[in-house]
């Protein structure tokens, strides 16, 4: 599997930057708004970004199966026999995607026995990848320029550097913050929360609200080749397709593993 990630990076890296695209196009127009079930917001933008996707993994890899935000429920008696499978997130923050402040991504991991083993990050407006596969170093990289190596901040500022949800800041975040104590905090929308602990520019994200398993993936995959980790609140790292439900369990997500970050749950 490692001899083949190699294989597999670059054209997703690629083909992230194509489902932006198709978003962008749509982003500057009139689109329209609908809601799910569980009346969370969709748009043309992030079906289109989910063909392209689907399409084009298809053609890199069609052997692994695909779990989408926007694709058929799939069973877990079905799925929980998947060893490798591509997890994407078409567009993450369409929230934010729909308040226009350019804080929205592509997600794409490839899962293989439920760990994050490729991860790449698509930002559109700022048109900054960011990306990584097990065993290697991660990536930022502005627009077609040369790929820049990125590295959490160790030790961590003091005080902290901490992101959070533009969109989702729970009560839990924000008793924890005053256990924590004296810190900075910035707010930041979808997956790019991870990536700037990625890049040491945040130490620290605690995320005590829902979240799903294709929201996390791939930045969970660049966190972890930065030198930085992704746990629940006992302190061990997420796992994916594990269970019934695609909803992760609370985390955090932190560079400075010397930290006691752990320490601040009560």
């Amino acid at each position: 599997m490692i001899d083949q990630l190699s294989e597999l990076l670059i054209p997703s890296v690629n083909l992230a930057m194509e489902a932006g695209e198709k978003i962008l196009a749509i982003y500057s127009s009139n689109f329209h708004i609908e809601y799910k079930d569980d009346h969370s917001p969709l748009t043309a933008a992030d079906l289109a970004s989910h063909e392209c996707l689907a399409a084009g993994l298809a053609k890199i890899a069609g052997e692994f199966p695909l779990l989408s935000e926007e694709s058929a429920i799939i069973p877990f008696d079905q799925r929980r026999h998947w060893e490798t499978y591509w997890l994407i997130d078409p567009l993450d923050g369409t929230k934010e995607f729909i308040k226009r402040n350019g804080e929205f991504t592509v997600n794409i991991a490839l899962i293989h026995q439920n760990k994050p083993v490729l991860g790449v990050v698509y930002a559109p407006v700022s048109k900054t990848s960011y990306f990584s596969m097990a065993g290697s170093q991660a990536y930022k990289m502005k627009g077609i320029e040369n790929p820049i190596p990125i590295f959490v901040r160790s030790p961590a500022s003091h005080p902290p550097v901490v992101v959070g949800s533009r969109s989702h800041l729970t009560e839990e975040v924000k008793a924890y913050l005053l256990r924590l104590g004296d810190c900075t905090m910035k707010p930041v929308g979808s997956s790019l929360k991870f990536c700037l602990v990625a890049e040491g520019e945040a130490d620290l994200y605690p995320r005590f609200g829902p979240t799903s398993e294709w929201d996390t993936a791939a930045a969970h995959c660049i966190v972890d080749s930065a030198g930085g980790r992704v746990v629940n609140l006992q302190g061990e790292p997420l796992l994916y397709n594990t269970k019934p439900s695609l909803l992760n369990p609370f985390f955090l997500v932190f560079g400075d593993a010397s930290g006691s970050w752990l320490s601040y749950i009560e």
